[in-house]
């Protein structure tokens, strides 16, 4: 049953997220007045300097709601701080060019710097005292699992590692009599609904629905599609529309447009971090500089992308095409760094210029291993409506050896729930993976062996 403390969850996350940001807006108000306002040309009169704060909280809101500054209770206390500090250094940083663009000159940087780091350690003390206080009036949830099949496992491997967050405290399998499992349901704050047959979980579903009993249910393929869907009626009767064919024209024209200026200007900025790859690859080992391999795109079409070379020369010849790992012993020093902070992945604003790919997207994979998957995914050549993309949700919101199938689940979320917001949101959390590397599940090259049982899962 949902507790009275429940509802009031939405409201302590908002309340939490005005203080927040009134307190930083202040500091920055506290800066304004005492190292700007009265050097600038025209210096603004009351209502100006208000106005200017008030941007400045805007800018705050704006930034901490693309990155998840303001999850409180939903993110780890660890992922909810980067979140802060990356979202407080881009909006000081765009808060002094606001100022030297009102100053009309180049404005002292120091007190700005000085703001960031105050806001860093305030930042800190905060995300510290209000997680402990949200833990106090919201502990771990108390839950169940309803499974299907040992592919559950793995679902409540990764819940275990929010303590903060999930209490698991029993497993129940399907196949129990179904009174037994709904008593049980009832005995929890929630159940974990996974891999079980369509029927039997509608069936439970309504009964969690009946009940005001929180679900969490691992989605099927089929899902993610139906929830992609447009709402339409045929008179007075309710239907859900899928159209199944990626983006249409209008967004199509968008993202391309997008994707040529976005390129162009990248590659002037970055042009120096290439510059310096480069020469560190030829350095090294006196090999190629760039690495050409054979990926997909939209439509099942072959191209030829492009990277910095991270592995040592002819890295295949003896091992044929197969992933890499965290340890690979064949990438090479500057390799490894360059992997890390994704700067390997640099020259494919080329490929994106002539058009193979685009900024956003799921990532290409190689017709080999696309072949490979398929034996145990078919769905996985549905990813292919889209162009390939530099970046993607899936690389955003899992790690580096995120299994096939929830990659696959990712890259048609983001198709189905394709918008520009959602590109732009996507690339300013690559920033964030880039500054902040999600750690990895240790379970590299594990991928189909943990699809066992998956070719039925959307049979059923």
């Amino acid at each position: 049953m949902v507790s009275k403390r429940d509802r009031y969850k939405r409201l302590i996350s908002v309340c939490s997220a005005t203080v927040l940001v009134g307190i930083l807006a202040l500091g920055f108000g506290y800066v304004w007045y005492t190292y700007y306002s009265d050097v600038i040309v025209l210096p603004y009169y009351r209502r100006g300097n208000w106005v200017l704060i008030g941007i400045y909280a805007m800018l705050v809101w704006l930034f901490f709601r693309v990155y998840g500054g303001f999850k409180l209770g939903y993110l780890k206390k660890t992922d909810m701080l980067y979140s802060q500090l990356i979202s407080i250094a881009a909006v000081d940083f765009v808060a002094y060019f606001l100022i030297s663009l009102i100053g009309r000159d180049f404005m002292p940087v120091m007190p700005m710097v000085l703001l960031t780091f105050v806001d860093f350690g305030y930042i800190a003390l905060w995300t510290l005292c209000i997680g402990r206080i949200y833990f106090m009036i919201y502990p771990p949830r108390k839950l169940m699992i309803l499974y299907g099949s040992h592919q559950a496992a793995a679902l409540v491997m990764k819940m275990s590692q929010r303590v903060d967050k999930y209490m698991i405290c029993e497993s129940v399998s399907v196949t129990e009599p179904a009174d037994k499992i709904r008593e049980l349901i009832l005995k929890y704050e929630g159940v974990i609904i996974c891999d079980i047959p369509a029927e039997q979980r509608n069936d439970y579903l309504k009964f969690c629905y009946e009940k005001s009993v929180r679900a969490y249910i691992a989605p099927k393929i089929s899902d993610i599609i139906v929830r992609g869907a447009d709402d339409i009626r045929l008179f007075d009767t309710p239907l859900l529309l899928c159209r199944n064919y990626g983006l249409d024209v209008e967004q199509k024209v968008i993202k391309r447009l997008f994707d040529i200026v976005f390129s162009l200007i990248t590659l002037i900025l970055v042009s120096p971090f290439m510059i310096f790859a480069a020469l560190a690859i030829k350095l090294h080992d006196g090999g190629p500089v760039l690495y050409k391999q054979k990926r997909l795109t939209i439509d099942g079409k072959v191209f030829d992308v492009l990277k910095f070379r991270s592995m040592v020369v002819d890295a295949e010849k003896l091992s044929g095409p197969v992933l890499a790992s965290d340890d690979d012993p064949r990438i090479t020093p500057i390799g490894r760094f360059l992997r890390k902070v994704r700067l390997d992945e640099l020259p494919q604003l080329l490929n994106i210029l002539k058009g193979d790919m685009s900024v956003v997207g799921p990532r290409p994979e190689r017709p080999e291993l696309s072949e490979e998957y398929k034996k145990e995914m078919p769905e996985f050549e549905f990813r292919l409506k889209v162009k390939a993309g530099l970046t993607g949700y899936a690389q955003v919101t899992g790690v580096y050896d995120t299994v096939p199938y929830d990659k696959l689940k990712m890259d048609l979320m983001y198709i189905e729930n394709y918008s520009f917001r959602m590109d732009l949101q996507i690339i300013l959390m690559t920033i964030k993976t880039m500054l902040f590397p999600p750690k990895s599940n240790a379970e590299s090259g594990n991928g189909l062996i943990e699809q066992e049982s998956r070719r039925e899962e959307d049979n059923k």
